[in-house]
C-alpha cells in the first residue's frame, strides 16, 4: 500500500500491532494470575443467589441492547464538533469519509479518558452495595460502553441507527469482555466479516427481525455471565484485583481502545478500500453469535 498517505500507514501498522500484541514477560505472568480468578468466577457461578443475579442482569441487559435509543449519540452534536474545528462542510456521516484520518483523530482527542472517569464513578457506587449492585451495575456499565463505542463509530462516519452498525458495537464489547484466546478470535472474525462487507459496499440483507433479536439476547447473555463472572471472582478476599470504580473503569478502557481502533481501520477502508483491513484474521462465515468461554443456560 504505498500510495497511503504516512500517517495512514502508520495509523494501519499500530492496527496491525494491537490485534497481534507481543506477550512478554509481565503478560505471560498476567495470564497466569487470571487462571485461578477464572476458575475461582466458575464455582461462584454456582453459588446459591448467584444466578439470580446474572438472570437479573442479563434482563436488564437484553433490554439495553435491543433498544439504539438507549445508546446512540446524537451526530449533529458531532458533526458541529467538526465545523468547529474548521471542517464547514461536515453536515453527514459521509462528509467525514472524505477528512484526513489525522484531522478526524485530532476531533476525536481524548474521548477514552471521558468515558472511564464516568464508568469508575459509577462502579464506586455501584460496589458498594456488593453482588446484589451488579444488578444495576452490570446493565449500567454496558449501556455507557455501547454509548461509547457509538460515539467513536459517529466520529469516524458510520451511522449505529443500521442494524449491521449495532452488531458490529455489539461484537466490539464482546472481543472487550473476552477471555480466553478463542472467544477473541471469534469475536474478531465477526467484526472483520461485518466490517469488510461495509467497506466492499456489500448490499446488506438485514437479517429477519427474530433472528437479530436471538443474537442480541445471546450478546447480552455472554456479556451478564462474563462481568459477573469477572467482577465476583476478583472480589475474592486476598485474590487482590480491582473491584467496583476499577474495573468498571479497565473494562471500559479496553472498550474504547478497542472501538478505536477497530473503526479507525474501518475508516481507512471506506477510504482505500476492504483491502487494507487486516488479512491475518479470517472471516466469519456466518453472523452467529459464539462463546465457547460462557454456559449460556446459566443466563436462562
Amino acid at each position: 500500500m504505498p500510495n497511503l498517505p504516512a500517517y495512514d500507514l502508520l495509523a494501519l501498522k499500530q492496527i496491525h500491532e494491537w490485534k497481534h500484541p507481543s506477550v512478554g514477560w509481565l503478560g505471560k505472568k498476567l495470564q497466569l494470575l487470571n487462571r485461578p480468578l477464572d476458575k475461582a468466577g466458575d464455582l461462584l457461578l454456582d453459588t446459591p443467589g448467584v444466578g439470580t443475579v446474572i438472570k437479573k442482569s442479563v434482563e436488564g441487559l437484553t433490554s439495553i441492547c435491543n433498544d439504539a435509543a438507549q445508546w446512540s449519540v446524537r451526530p449533529e452534536a458531532i458533526f458541529e464538533e467538526f465545523r468547529k474545528a474548521g471542517h464547514e462542510n461536515v453536515k453527514s456521516h459521509a462528509d467525514i469519509v472524505d477528512l484526513p484520518l489525522e484531522e478526524v483523530d485530532k476531533v476525536v482527542g481524548w474521548l477514552a479518558a471521558k468515558y472511564k472517569g464516568i464508568a469508575a464513578a459509577e462502579g464506586a457506587g455501584a460496589g458498594a452495595a456488593g453482588a446484589l449492585g451488579l444488578v444495576v451495575d452490570i446493565p449500567a456499565l454496558i449501556a455507557l460502553n455501547l454509548r461509547a463505542v457509538g460515539e467513536y463509530a459517529a466520529y469516524y462516519g458510520f451511522d449505529t441507527t443500521r442494524q449491521e452498525e449495532r452488531l458490529f458495537a455489539l461484537n466490539t464489547l464482546g472481543l472487550a469482555s473476552s477471555p480466553t484466546d478463542a472467544s477473541k478470535a471469534l469475536a474478531m472474525s465477526q467484526l472483520v466479516r461485518l466490517a469488510q462487507d461495509v467497506a466492499k459496499k456489500v448490499t446488506w440483507n438485514e437479517l429477519e427481525k427474530n433472528v437479530f433479536v436471538k443474537l442480541v439476547q445471546e450478546i447480552a447473555k455472554a456479556l451478564g455471565i462474563r462481568l459477573t463472572k469477572a467482577k465476583l471472582a476478583q472480589a475474592i478476599p486476598m485474590v487482590g484485583a480491582a473491584v467496583g470504580g476499577g474495573f468498571n473503569a479497565y473494562f471500559t478502557s479496553k472498550v474504547c481502545d478497542a472501538a478505536y481502533q477497530l473503526y479507525r481501520e474501518r475508516f481507512l477502508a471506506q477510504k482505500h478500500g476492504a483491502n487494507v483491513i487486516d488479512a491475518a484474521v479470517k472471516p466469519a462465515a456466518t453472523f452467529d453469535a459464539e462463546f465457547p468461554d460462557v454456559d449460556l443456560k446459566k443466563a436462562l
